[in-house]
């Protein structure tokens, strides 16, 4: 993944004037309707596709400037400057595919697709097509976890040693993916943010009670370059609400409670020293750093609309949607390999 150019900057991205760019909403359901509210905001809102007539009348009132579609052939016939696709997986390639084809740049929601070979053929496509393809990967645009890739770069916690992400909560539950399709692209995202490298192995066990086949809790470990590890936990059947997220290095720890009304991210000056051929733990004191207070979603399509000129985009491309769907690929063949 290629993010330093973007690290130099301190991992801030500038508001940029949208007003010329219009973006057209593919699926105006439970994630698709802040895709409309936020580029509305952006004043970048262009139309709204939705197949279902009823959903595209309850939008027309708050969004009267949009057009609005029940099939991608009448958009496409309108001069857009791009598209979001947030329809289910299992349509994303079809529609991603046609829209490239009409020579327009796309933002994919996560997961790009359900295989790594039809990722590769959108990617191929794009390229092919000189469009961007992006994937909804919409945490690296959280202000968070920049902060926390600007800390890893400067060497402020040492040498990256260990990464863990719990994200778990009685939520919605799939039929058509597993919770680590579900959920876990997120944080594969981040680790590769972070790592800056490709792991060399990756263990996944859990567990399907629900579903016969489509497990609700799986735990996956990643080995990385350089004795890098890290692990993901993520489930739908829990008791409670938990995004938490940890960084280990040699000189600190970084914590952020994403699930946390105030959401702290928390450095901890805590490690391991050796005295006299001995470890002695070091702890030392904590700190609240501070981190831009802005919403992730609005951060991510501001830079999908500010490429629409075809500058090339660095964050969640189409190549960093290839690795993801790659990891994924090899969580489940362990997750399967041990049913």
């Amino acid at each position: 993944m290629n993010f330093k150019q973007n690290n130099k900057q301190g991992g801030k991205f500038n508001r940029v004037k949208t007003d010329n760019k219009k973006v057209c909403v593919v699926g105006a359901g439970h994630w698709g309707k802040n895709h409309i509210r936020t580029l509305n905001s952006l004043n970048a809102l262009g139309g709204i596709v939705d197949i279902n007539q009823d959903v595209l009348l309850s939008f027309k009132d708050n969004y009267p400037e949009a057009k609005f579609y029940t099939s991608m052939e009448e958009a496409l016939e309108d001069n857009f400057d791009g598209f979001t696709v947030a329809t289910p997986v299992e349509t994303h390639f079809e529609i991603a595919k046609m829209i490239i084809e009409h020579n327009h740049h796309v933002l994919v929601e996560k997961p790009i697709t359900l295989n790594t070979t039809d990722a590769i053929i959108l990617n191929e496509l794009s390229k092919k097509n000189s469009v961007n393809l992006m994937v909804g990967h919409v945490l690296l645009f959280h202000p968070a976890f920049r902060k926390i890739k600007n800390m890893v770069q400067n060497g402020i916690i040492g040498d990256l040693q260990y990464i863990y992400s719990n994200r778990l909560n009685l939520g919605t539950i799939r039929t058509e993916e597993n919770v680590f399709w579900s959920l876990a692209p997120h944080d594969i995202s981040l680790f590769q943010l972070l790592t800056e490298s490709f792991p060399k192995k990756v263990t996944s066990r859990g567990t399907h009670i629900l579903q016969d086949g489509i497990h609700d809790s799986t735990i996956t470990t990643l080995e990385y370059p350089n004795n890098v590890m890290g692990h993901i936990f993520v489930s739908w059947l829990h008791p409670f609400k938990e995004h938490r997220f940890v960084v280990v290095g040699s000189k600190g720890m970084i914590r952020f409670e994403d699930s946390q009304k105030e959401k702290p991210l928390i450095f901890y000056d805590k490690g391991v020293d050796w005295e006299a051929g001995k470890p002695i733990p070091r702890n030392g004191p904590t700190n609240i750093i501070q981190y831009d207070n802005m919403l992730p979603l609005t951060l991510e399509l501001q830079y999908f609309v500010d490429h629409l000129d075809g500058k090339p985009v660095d964050i969640s491309n189409g190549q960093d949607a290839i690795e993801v769907m790659k990891i994924l690929e090899s969580a489940t063949a362990s997750l399967l390999a041990t049913d």
